[in-house]
This record gives structure tokens, C-alpha cells and sequence, in this order.
């Protein structure tokens, strides 16, 4: 009789890690569908705003879109559980935009799939993560250099020397530039605090 006992406790315990999982499982997928969408969403919009922009008042436009009107955006996209941000291993707003350690890891993980042939368009990446906050659901999106954003984040013979002043100007420690087209510029990241 005890034997028996003990086998169906080991049971109950094993199901109930097995619902665990699997309730792990089902919770990343709905917070992975929801990440990607919102991350669609939000480069989609910077885009066309972006290019709007700079067809009607010229490139150097473009600088306040991605200082003032991104980081308003990305605070649009968040609330008390989820937090949307840009963020890169080469940022120009070091205050917005440098990666925490999970997401530095992930920007390397993207640069070396880059160099093993990947491309970053496909690229992202999730995970729950255990904090002191309670668990924690994290996505990144790789954002591709496109040839408008070589004009503010490519090499020296693609910023315009008038471009460069204003950088300087606005971004005295810039290091977001010398990217070449396709190369992985950064990444969308979203994380959310699961209740």
C-alpha cells in the first residue's frame, strides 16, 4: 500500500510539473505572438514617419524623429507590465538606447548569426527570465541598416558633412555609425512583467 501511495504522489508531482511546462509553454507563444506584432507595428510606423519626414524637410529631419518622436513612441507602446525600447551595441542616446546584459548577449548572438549567414530581418529572439521583480517575459527583433539609415548611420562617405555637425551636435558621444546596408543596427526589445 505505501508503495503504491508513493508512486501516485511522484505521479500528481510529475503532472504537475508537465502542466507547468506546458502552461510556460503556452504563456511564451501568446507573449511571443503579441511581441512580434507590437514590434511590427512600431518599426512600421518609425518608417513611414521617417521617410514622410524626410521627404518634406530633408535628412537632417530625420535626427528629431529618432530623438524625440521614437523614444515617444516606444512610451506609447509601454505600460505598467511591458516595456518597448530600441536599444544597440553602438547606441547614439547611450540613455535609451544601451542594452542591458541579456539584451547585449542577444545583439552579439545577432551579429555572430549575421556573420554565419543569417539574415537579421528573421532574426529575434525570446525567453522567460526569473528576476528579483518575479518572472519576466523577454523578445528581441533585430533591426536591418536600410538604405535611408545609411544617411545618419553608415560610414563617413554616407553622412553628409552638414549631417555630421548636426551629430555632433545633438549626439556628442555618438557611436551609432559606420554600419554598412543589411548589417544589424540594433533590436526592438519588449519585456514584460507576467503577473
Amino acid at each position: 500500500m505505501k508503495k503504491h501511495l508513493i508512486i501516485s504522489v511522484l505521479l500528481i508531482q510529475c503532472s504537475a510539473l508537465s502542466y507547468a511546462a506546458e502552461n510556460d509553454l503556452t504563456i511564451q507563444q501568446q507573449y511571443v505572438e503579441e511581441s512580434q506584432k507590437t514590434a511590427q507595428e512600431f518599426m512600421q510606423t518609425l518608417g513611414k514617419t521617417l521617410k514622410t519626414q524626410i521627404e518634406s524637410s530633408g535628412i537632417e529631419s530625420a535626427i528629431s524623429v529618432c530623438k524625440q518622436v521614437a523614444p515617444a513612441m516606444a512610451a506609447q507602446y509601454s505600460n505598467q507590465s511591458r516595456t518597448v525600447k530600441r536599444v544597440s551595441l553602438k547606441p547614439r542616446n547611450q540613455s535609451q538606447g544601451t542594452p542591458d546584459e541579456w539584451e547585449r548577449k542577444t545583439l552579439e548572438y545577432f551579429n555572430q548569426a549575421q556573420k554565419d549567414g543569417q539574415l537579421p530581418a528573421k532574426m529575434e529572439v525570446s525567453a522567460l527570465e526569473k528576476t528579483d521583480a518575479g518572472q519576466v517575459f523577454r523578445y528581441m527583433k533585430a533591426i536591418p541598416t536600410q538604405a535611408m539609415c545609411l544617411k545618419c548611420h553608415g560610414g563617413e562617405q554616407d553622412i553628409s558633412a552638414n549631417l555630421r555637425l548636426l551629430l555632433t551636435s545633438e549626439y556628442p558621444n555618438d557611436l551609432a555609425t559606420g554600419y554598412s546596408l543589411g548589417e544589424v543596427r540594433g533590436a526592438i526589445s519588449i519585456q514584460h512583467i507576467l503577473k
